[in-house]
């Protein structure tokens, strides 16, 4: 029952996260008017911002707890902060 986060599973969920983000943008820029993707759009924005924060703080542990950690890991944190700072700025 105690099953822990590995590495493996931090990486796909952050690139899962900055994909979604990717996508909202493009979807944004391109102005790609449909029902389904507005349904889609405003159901999963809000827990992907949640999870944008828990896992940008829990890639940093992780980093921070794991000194030997992959080129994958790091790369996959670092652009999960660059799009935090970029989704969460846009609020401004």
């Amino acid at each position: 029952m105690g099953q822990t986060l590995t590495e493996r599973k931090l990486i796909i969920a952050n690139f899962l996260i900055v994909t979604y983000f990717l996508l909202i943008y493009a979807i944004h820029f391109f102005q790609v008017e449909n029902t389904v993707i507005g349904v889609f759009k405003e159901i999963l924005t809000i827990p992907f911002l949640l999870a944008q924060i828990v896992f940008l703080i829990v890639g940093i542990l992780f980093m921070v707890k794991n000194k030997k950690t992959h080129f994958l890991t790091k790369s996959s944190v670092l652009l999960l902060g660059i799009c935090s700072v970029l989704t969460i700025g846009s609020f401004f």
